[in-house]
């Protein structure tokens, strides 16, 4: 029993040294630069983090976790930035909370910038970096500022560890799964209709052309490797000609995408039959005459010629991986060409080795082209990605989640109907019987429509969240429609007693553009929230929270989504949610110098972030205070805290004793 007891405080004392106590900063960064010639620079700026800590990307997708931001401010006007900001490769993975592929990195971070001395004299710059490191249950935001003068040596801040090789760990998985992915579009460019039949007829090539057997599998074999060769070659030319900078650029602006997107649709316009991409005939009939001199060098223009005779086929597949590799790392076009190339060379290769095998594979036909159409469809949907990427990072409002989900939607049945055969485009052949393989395809595709279609009325499709526009973008909404309902009886009179709010209760400031979890009723200015609370007789409910926290959104889903969290939450505290990472400006005459760090705070976060370390000496989120609204205006806030502050921690039954006691202590402190 005392063991058990023991072990309980121990734990209650944790948590609440862990919540309450204010976060020691777990990045440590360096600056640094480098000479490139001409006067031009590479500024470099590195963070090593702690175990267990990770910081997100400056170019996290929209919609994500609170991404880095990175300030320059030009001292005198001496140095000009050349380009947008690099940074090492991120570790990719989907969060299901955000529904986006969410862009961290653990251990080290590391941004470059080049730049260019126009003003020797004047050559200096400064800035900031505004970041969120977070950790299992823990997420806080800080700022770094820097100063350097360009062209002079700069010390460290701090010495920074060699990189651990966890990181270079995770770049490797990162590439192998794009490998792999490239891999898999090699193998459709295999079924294509110019490129299948040309297998058996160039290894019997091989095979005939010499009478030595061994002597035509090493030519087969050097024609295979002479394929990848020239198609990873195509990768690095488009690497070195890119660079890191104009890959960032394609990954952020509106123009890429936009122009990615036409790309797509000429794609699957061609895989639909509407036309061919093909190269000039030149080109193609000199390689291959260069092919019929025989030898090694005749099998490598044979590889070649078969890149360019098949380039009408694998043109669209090839650039969209090339696309898609344009918008990572500069290695990314290396090693998706490389992928993409050795599954294509690989049935040469094969059957270079075993002739007998050729027997084997199926015929050319009608479905070549069936596959080359179902391609198409997919090319059409993937596309609409890029397309909702600019719309949704310029507030286009072209893409809402129900349009966009209608629209894929609608390329699925088409694409069901087509594998039925009740659509047929020019080069298709007829379809005398359905086969079981088609009967799997079609299957599949219906069951992905039906799938589909309760995202138009508010589903979240968690599967595919990283594909579609955010929850909040979508007109008819039945969770958010039946929300509103409820809030209406409310408002008549007819719900729980006690939700009515007084008269002094004002209308909550920054309510056009903020927004509480579960539609509940609350505040975004703590000064609103304290006089309603007040007003009512009800403790105040403290959220400190941020629009890219993960923990803060998993709260939120698991733990408020609580019947009796809810319930509490509405009818017994006033609730107030300051977001600490809100750009919004403040009024010029609400701009303030901090006591704490000495800086002006301009903007929403800033002020509310200030507000949490001076107060409650805590920086992490999320936070829950539970206040007595009648002490709200001391200096000394944390004696009218009226239970342990809590963090992430996802105990449902916790979290309702957490609100149990802060009611009882207000409740005790009102009697005496």
């Amino acid at each position: 029993m005392k063991k058990g007891l023991f072990a309980f405080l121990l734990t209650f004392l944790i948590g609440v040294f862990s919540v309450s106590a204010q976060v020691e900063n777990p990045a440590r960064w360096s600056f640094s630069q480098k000479s490139l010639g001409n006067n031009e620079y590479e500024l470099v700026l590195k963070a090593q983090l702690q175990p267990g800590w990770h910081i997100y990307s400056m170019y996290t997708p929209a919609g994500g976790p609170m991404a880095t931001t990175l300030n320059f401010e030009e001292s005198g006007k001496g140095v000009e930035l050349l380009g947008k900001a690099t940074e090492n490769e991120p570790k990719k993975e989907h969060d299901d909370i955000f529904g986006v592929d969410v862009w961290s990195f653990d251990n080290e971070y590391v941004i470059t910038q080049k730049v260019k001395i126009v003003d020797q004299s004047v050559a200096s710059i400064h800035g900031t970096v505004e970041y969120q490191v977070c950790r299992e249950g823990q997420c806080v935001m800080f700022d770094e500022s820097f100063d350097i003068k360009v062209g002079e040596p700069v010390v460290a801040k701090e010495k920074v560890e060699a990189t651990p090789a966890k990181e270079e760990t995770q770049k490797d998985e990162s590439m192998w799964l794009f490998f792999w992915g490239a891999f898999a579009a090699g193998l459709a460019a295999v079924v294509m209709p110019c490129v299948f039949p040309m297998i058996p007829m160039t290894v019997s090539f091989f095979m005939h052309g010499d009478a030595n057997k061994a002597k035509a599998k090493a030519k087969a074999i050097f024609f295979s490797l002479s394929i990848i060769a020239i198609y990873t070659a195509l990768g690095l030319i488009i690497s070195m000609l890119l660079g890191p900078d104009f890959i960032n650029w394609l990954s952020t602006n509106w123009i890429p995408n936009v122009f990615f997107f036409v790309i797509f649709m000429i794609f699957a316009a061609s895989f639909f039959g509407a036309f061919e991409i093909v190269l000039p005939s030149w080109i193609v009939n000199k390689s291959d005459a260069q092919a019929d001199k025989g030898g090694y060098v005749g099998a490598f223009f044979m590889a070649f010629t078969l890149v360019l005779v098949s380039f009408s086929c694998t043109a669209p597949i090839v650039g969209t991986v090339l696309v898609e590799a344009a918008r990572g790392s500069v290695l990314r076009p290396i090693i998706g060409m490389l992928g993409f190339s050795v599954a294509v060379a690989l049935p040469f290769g094969f059957f270079a080795f075993f002739p007998s095998k050729l027997s084997n594979l199926p015929k050319s036909g009608g479905w070549l082209n069936a596959v080359k159409v179902v391609l198409g469809f997919i090319e059409v949907a993937l596309g609409f990605k890029f397309l909702m990427v600019a719309d949704q990072t310029y507030h286009w409002g072209l893409l809402d989640r129900e349009i966009y989900i209608a629209i894929w939607v609608t390329i699925f049945t088409l694409q069901g109907l087509y594998l039925m055969g009740k659509i047929k485009f020019a080069h298709d052949s007829e379809l005398k019987y359905i086969g079981v393989p088609r009967l799997a395809f079609i299957i599949a595709t219906f069951t992905f429509v039906v799938y589909l279609i309760p995202g138009m009325f508010g589903a979240p499709l968690k599967a595919l969240a990283g594909y579609f526009p955010p929850q909040e973008t979508i007109d008819f909404d039945i969770n958010r429609i039946v929300r509103e309902n409820v809030k209406q009886i409310t408002a008549n009179g007819v719900a729980v007693s006690g939700t009515a709010k007084s008269s002094e209760c004002e209308a909550p400031k920054y309510a056009d553009f903020l927004h509480l979890a579960h539609g509940l009723d609350g505040y975004f200015d703590y000064e609103q929230a304290l006089k309603c609370a007040q007003a009512q007789n009800k403790p105040l409910f403290i959220d400190f929270t941020g629009h890219g926290c993960v923990n803060c959104r998993e709260m939120e889903q698991t733990v408020w989504a609580d019947p009796r969290v809810m319930q509490m939450l509405k009818n017994d505290f006033v609730v107030v949610a300051l977001y600490v990472d809100d750009k919004t400006t403040l009024p010029e005459n609400e701009w303030y110098v901090s006591e704490y760090d000495g800086k002006k705070k301009k903007t929403l976060g800033k002020k509310n972030a200030d507000f949490q370390i001076k107060k409650f000496d805590s920086n992490a989120q999320p936070n829950y205070i539970l206040l007595d609204s009648r002490g709200g205006r001391d200096n000394n806030l944390q004696q009218h805290v009226l239970a342990p502050a809590r963090g992430h921690n996802l105990d449902k039954d916790a979290f309702v004793e957490f609100l149990k006691q802060g009611l009882e202590e207000y409740k005790q402190r009102g009697n005496k």
